[in-house]
């Protein structure tokens, strides 16, 4: 999945996630933890929505094709 491409966001979602740096965005999809693997991996076919002013990322594991997520904190 391309770091530009934005399946499943919901429109507050996609406005956050293109505010973000596209290196900040590539570590962002790279850096999640996978309680299977136990380490981090990315997240892949991932969707976004907003949780209490922060995006959230709920997506698969690239490695076991677990359920994966992370918050990412928005100022």
């Amino acid at each position: 999945m391309s770091v530009e491409s934005l399946p499943k966001f919901t429109g507050p979602a996609a406005r956050l996630w293109a505010k973000l740096p596209r290196e900040m965005r590539k570590l962002y999809i790279s850096n999640v933890w996978c309680k299977n693997c136990g380490s981090r991996v990315a997240i892949t076919d991932f969707t976004g929505t907003v949780r209490d002013g922060n995006l959230l990322l709920v997506g698969l594991c690239i490695e076991c094709h677990g359920d994966v997520a992370t918050v990412i904190e928005m100022p």
